[in-house]
């Protein structure tokens, strides 16, 4: 047997068992791709308001409005956008679990929505992207494993479909739409497949360090790395409650305001806890967060407290920091705008196809009819 033929039967076994596991990510993340600019078009009812000259509520008083929606809930963030946007104050918790977002006038208070996410249907999308709708610990490890295969299938389809010589490459980068529908389905599996190797490779990899740490870090190092890609948070120094500031969250928005009047977005963190910090995460552009900046602060003396990981200021990251920070946008197409996701849209799109397409082809071999002699 030579060795393209082990590499064949290496890629069919192996198509064999991830295709179902790589259709359901494909199709999920397809069906992600404009998450976005879908919820804009779809809840603008609710995520728009008027805008006004009068300034935005205060934290604090968005963390009260919100509170007597969710009573008994742990409100993590509030975060405000531009003029025109609705302030979103969010519930999250492990333990319960619960994720519920407010959507709030900023201006006035008013309640436009209470979302329990959990029901939301991108969120229940992005549920079965990442855990193919099993428990998590389960459900990251077959998906993990899937990818691996998964990236391991494009690189023995590429030495597959690799011609031997300059007139069999010709038929390789085309489909013949006038052949038999066997032929059809083979060059939309061979074509399409090739066409969309690279940036399926590129989407499997970004994929896989979101889950999978020894790769993270891997990248990470080998780029020059040299901070931790844990986050943690530092603590406030609970020896300094007597002298704390009244309002810190509310005081520490205005000061946002002032440092920052390029940002598109400014979410305010609440301390779930006497030791916790106050986190702001700062974004000057809402499409996108690689360049966001994540400030931390003491909540009794506002002092700003460093970090040794990542997720810090924009401006003290070097290039490893910033290739793992953009890591995010970069797998949902982000990182190049509208094109971008266009293009992880379609390469979603051609890797759900090819199981099938792969599936077939072997189903047409095994039926087919042996040539009279």
């Amino acid at each position: 047997m030579t060795i393209k033929k082990i590499i064949g039967k290496v890629h069919l076994w192996l198509g064999f068992t991830s295709g179902i596991i790589v259709f359901v990510i494909a199709v999920t993340g397809c069906l992600y791709a404009f998450q976005a600019e879908i919820s804009e078009l779809t809840q603008s009812s609710y995520r728009k308001v008027a805008p006004q000259q009068a300034p935005f509520l205060l934290p604090s008083q968005m963390k009260a409005i919100a509170e007597k929606q969710l009573p008994g809930k742990h409100l993590h963030s509030v975060q405000y956008g531009l003029k025109d946007r609705a302030a979103v104050a969010t519930f999250y918790s492990f333990t319960p679990q619960y994720y519920y977002t407010v959507y709030i006038n900023p201006y006035s208070g008013e309640v436009l929505k209470v979302k329990n996410m959990d029901r939301d249907f991108f969120r229940i999308v992005l549920m079965g992207h990442y855990y193919l709708w099993l428990p998590e610990a389960v459900g990251q490890q077959v998906a993990i494993y899937s990818t691996i295969i998964f990236v391991v299938m494009m690189i023995s389809g590429l030495i597959l479909w690799w011609p031997r010589n300059k007139a069999a490459a010709k038929q390789r980068f085309s489909i013949k739409w006038s052949a038999a529908w066997r032929r059809k389905n083979y060059d939309l599996h061979n074509v399409l497949g090739f066409y969309m190797t690279w940036v399926a490779i590129i989407l499997a990899i970004t994929g896989l360090v979101f889950g999978w740490q020894l790769l993270a870090n891997a990248i990470y190092k080998t780029a020059g790395g040299k901070k931790s890609l844990t986050y943690v948070e530092p603590l406030s120094d609970t020896t300094k409650i007597t002298i704390a500031t009244a309002g810190p969250v509310d005081k520490l928005w205005q000061q946002m305001q002032q440092e920052h009047k390029d940002a598109e977005t400014i979410e305010m963190h609440f301390g779930a806890e006497a030791k916790s910090s106050l986190e702001v995460a700062i974004n000057t552009d809402a499409d996108t967060y690689w360049k966001s900046d994540y400030r931390f602060f003491d909540q009794y003396t506002m002092k700003e407290l460093p970090v040794d990981h990542i997720y810090g200021r924009f401006k003290d990251a070097k290039g490893a920091d910033k290739l793992l920070r953009m890591n995010y946008d970069i797998h949902t197409g982000a990182i190049l705008g509208l094109p971008g996701k266009i293009l992880a849209f379609f390469a979603s799109l051609i890797a759900a196809s090819l199981p099938i397409t792969g599936f077939m082809i072997w189903w047409g071999r095994r039926k087919k009819k042996p040539l009279p002699k």
